[in-house]
């Protein structure tokens, strides 16, 4: 901020030719420079970045805690995101970080008449309303602080470590594949020896990596496919070794995972790569050359006994799933859509605040009934709709359409300026953003940790540390008498000393 301050000062220019002198009053500015507003980067933010971190990293690993490592603690673990990403959203009120976006104001206000009407005229439980509420009042406002704090920096950070992770990740998962579900690396949940694996095809079942469900492993790898794409179109970003490292490696878990959720989003993501050349042309070098790389890779593996095996089982996995859900309309429309239009319809059936949040959670339904099951839907849609009935319900649907869209048209706008990080990390988190299931702890991970990340990359912050950028002299000297005195003397006409 700049001020101005004024004075008027008074000067006597002499002339040793003269009898007299000449008094000139000169209004003497300085310019004041006011502390200009930065970017904290103090300990308490760095700490928040921290809390941050350990709340993605216990995304990827709190699987493996609860399966191999820590499994007598499996059901306190399945929360431990939780106190993390409330101790962030305290630090970020302490500091004034806290997001002030309407979707958060909306979203909060719904949790809490929700968390009410659940206890009131709901089911009654305040451990159940507890658990369904937290996704609203602590995850949501969560990954709007990601994105406050977040920078690119750290965004391109985060999508490094990802790739990384996909290359042990679908040995991992490869492992799994082959292993029968007694062996250690199929372990379930408290150490449950059947085996955490899904239904899948041929006798095989669906790996779950270091995820305590199936859907974790597609999530992860959806994840990385984003990065991976983005990474292809921006190649100096990253060592070209680890690019191709984790481009094999996603490729091997297509068929490696069974998983028809991972190659629809695959798809997705490949078809925002192209649309990225709409806007900017420049890319098609580097499409092409994704496209090249995908090619080869493709060839290699498919020379792997592994990959011809897993492919065989992953091509009778949609046959299975073909026939029993109805041909392509059912394998792919309504799996990602997930039944919206039925959960709309259907809205008219509910009580005015549907059950009570939280209970068509497993959790929710773990504690009322004890056994898990849906009992109100298995669509996420058609979950809320339920839980909140149709006021709350159809608010929040159509909250999570707006923002989902809000950001689709932000992050097309950025190609416009050579920015396609915004829109390669939704070509992965629209659909989660529009409808992905808060009611499983993963899937509400992945949701906040991609909303958050998609709102840092639209920030536009570059993220270099304050101390390594050039401090300017903001400060002036000051003019001295003789120089007040020469400007004077021009203003005036008079010959300067």
């Amino acid at each position: 901020m700049i001020k101005l301050q004024s004075q008027l000062v008074s000067h006597s220019l002499h002339d040793p030719c003269a009898k007299s002198s000449t008094v000139v009053h000169v209004r003497q500015t300085q310019i004041v420079f006011a502390r200009p507003v930065v970017r904290p980067t103090d300990k308490a933010t760095n700490a928040i970045k921290w809390g941050i971190w350990a709340y993605f990293l216990l995304l990827i690993f709190e699987g493996a805690l609860r399966k191999w490592l820590l499994p007598e603690f499996s059901t306190p673990l399945l929360v431990v995101r939780d106190p993390i990403a409330l101790v962030v959203l305290v630090m970020a009120y302490q500091r004034g970080l806290m997001p002030t976006s309407n979707y958060v104001k909306i979203a909060m206000s719904i949790g809490v008449v929700a968390f009410a009407a659940a206890l009131v005229f709901g089911h009654g439980s305040l451990i159940v309303a507890t658990y369904g509420a937290r996704t609203l009042l602590v995850h949501f406002p969560f990954a709007f602080v990601m994105g406050r704090v977040l920078d690119r920096n750290d965004v391109l950070k985060m999508g490094r470590v990802t790739l990384w992770l996909t290359m042990p990740m679908v040995v991992l998962i490869g492992l799994q594949f082959y292993s029968p579900q007694s062996a250690w690396v199929n372990r379930g949940i408290g150490g449950d020896l059947d085996g955490a694996g899904f239904s899948g095809a041929m006798g095989y079942m669906r790996p779950t990596g270091t995820f305590s469900f199936t859907n974790g492993n597609a999530l992860f790898f959806g994840l990385a496919g984003a990065f991976i794409a983005y990474f292809w179109l921006e190649p100096k970003k990253i060592s070209r070794m680890v690019l191709l490292g984790s481009t094999a490696a996603l490729l091997m878990s297509i068929p490696l995972s069974i998983s028809r959720t991972l190659l629809f989003e695959l798809v997705i993501i490949t078809a925002f790569a192209f649309a990225v050349l709409s806007r900017q042309p420049k890319y098609l070098k580097q499409i092409l050359g994704l496209v090249l790389a995908v090619a080869i890779a493709l060839a290699l593996l498919s020379t792997t006994t592994v990959f011809q095996h897993a492919t065989e089982v992953l091509t009778a996995r949609f046959e299975n799933a073909s026939k029993s859900e109805g041909g392509l309309r059912g394998t792919l429309i309504d799996r990602f859509l997930g039944g919206l239009a039925g959960a709309i319809l259907s809205a008219e059936k509910q009580d005015l605040f549907g059950k009570g949040i939280g209970l068509g959670t497993n959790v929710g339904a773990k504690y009322t009934t004890g056994r898990l099951a849906f009992l109100i839907a298995e669509g996420e849609w058609g979950r809320t709709v339920g839980e909140l009935g149709p006021l709350l319900g159809l608010s929040l649907i159509f909250m999570r359409i707006a923002m989902a869209f809000d950001f689709l048209t932000k992050g097309y706008h950025k190609l416009s300026n050579h920015d396609s990080l915004p829109w390669m990390l939704l070509s992965f988190g629209f659909l989660l953003i529009l409808q992905e299931g808060w009611a499983q702890p993963t899937s509400l991970g992945f949701f906040t940790v991609i909303t958050g990340v998609v709102l840092a990359s639209l920030s536009g912050r570059s993220g270099a540390p304050d101390r390594q950028r050039p401090k300017p002299d903001l400060r002036f000297r000051e003019r001295s008498q003789v120089d007040l005195l020469r400007q004077s003397s021009l203003v005036f006409g008079t010959q300067s000393v």
